[in-house]
């Protein structure tokens, strides 16, 4: 239940957000000018110089768009694309849930790690942070999963479910 409240929470949040973005950019907008009927028939010189000695004139921006042979690297600012971008939600909590919740989550929070939502994960534990975003090689987090050190019982994570958490980790270990 505290999860569905944190997530009614975040939507609500980022329609906020999103509503005061657009009320923003309607309100700052600079209206249309209007077009004066005569200057249709105006010749071209005369629509070139500024009818009013310091009227600024728009000019226009080009931007160059890169070779198809050119590669780029990413920056840090670029998002994943869409295929290899990890979703907390929908690709790390399910995980999380069905493997770690046993011992870290509900009734028994092992170490004061509590796995039962994002801020508990981030919170890390009695020992400190266990998730270095954008460094999954330093989060701890990662590391026990790789190293199979966890989970202690029962069955261990997969290599694809631990590549999981290594890409979330490194694409900055975001709450999505």
């Amino acid at each position: 239940m505290q999860i569905f409240h944190a997530r009614i929470h975040k939507f609500l949040l980022l329609w906020g957000l999103l509503l005061s973005m657009f009320i923003l950019v309607a309100c700052s907008a600079t209206p249309a000018t209007q077009v004066d009927p005569s200057a249709a028939s105006t010749p071209l010189e005369a629509i070139s110089e500024p009818a009013i000695e310091n009227e600024v004139l728009p000019t226009e921006t080009i931007v160059e768009q890169p070779s198809p042979t050119a590669t780029s690297q990413p920056s840090a600012t670029d998002t994943p694309p869409e295929e290899n971008f990890v979703s907390f939600s929908n690709d790390v909590y399910p995980i999380i849930e069905f493997r770690c919740l046993n011992c870290h989550g509900g009734e028994k929070i092992e170490e004061g790690l509590n796995l039962t939502d994002y801020f508990g994960l981030m919170n890390g534990s009695i020992n400190g942070a266990i998730v270095t975003p954008g460094d999954a090689e330093n989060s701890l987090f990662v590391e026990m999963v790789a190293s199979q050190k966890m989970p202690k019982r029962g069955a261990k994570l997969t290599p694809a479910q631990v590549q999981i958490f290594r890409d979330w980790v490194n694409q900055g270990a975001l709450e999505n």
